[in-house]
């Protein structure tokens, strides 16, 4: 499996809305709405909101990876969006975040999920990867770079 298997067009939005980190979190997780492998959005939502609460997931280097695993999916879902400008996110560098990417897992899919957690964070951990989402102006430039960049990396 790779990233670009779960990041479809309909869960990349090339510029949030929201100005704060839980519209943005809110913001990725509606586009998972009508997805049939989500059973409850509100439960998707509080898993997502609660881990986010013990930790900040903005990791550094202005990008953030909320995510959380739960009963009320049947598989591993992804989401990413830019922000149109700088949020606070509570970072563990105190620098503002630009990119979210949200993860949200099946909580027996434990494996999977790390896998996943531990690729985006490597991928979001270079500079080069990161200046070229930062300058992408459409999702479809968006999927087209995170294609690129996972040519890197073996299946999962």
């Amino acid at each position: 499996m790779k990233v670009l298997d779960l990041l479809k067009k309909e869960f990349t939005i090339a510029y949030l809305k929201g100005e704060k980190k839980e519209d943005v979190i809110n913001e990725l997780i509606d586009l998972f709405q009508k997805d049939a492998r989500v059973l409850d959005i509100d439960k998707v939502r509080d898993c997502v909101l609660e881990r986010e609460q013990i930790m900040s997931t903005g990791v550094g280097k202005g990008f953030a990876i909320p995510h959380g695993k739960t009963d009320a999916v049947t598989d591993i879902l992804a989401a990413f969006g830019k922000t149109g400008k700088p949020i606070e996110y509570d970072s563990l560098d105190g620098q503002p975040v630009h990119l979210v990417f949200l993860l949200v897992g099946k909580d027996n899919l434990v494996s999977k999920h790390i896998k996943l957690l531990s690729r985006i964070s490597r991928m979001m951990n270079k500079d080069d990867f990161r200046e070229k989402l930062m300058h992408a102006n459409s999702v479809d430039e968006i999927l087209e770079i995170f294609g690129k960049e996972e040519e890197n990396y073996f299946e999962l």
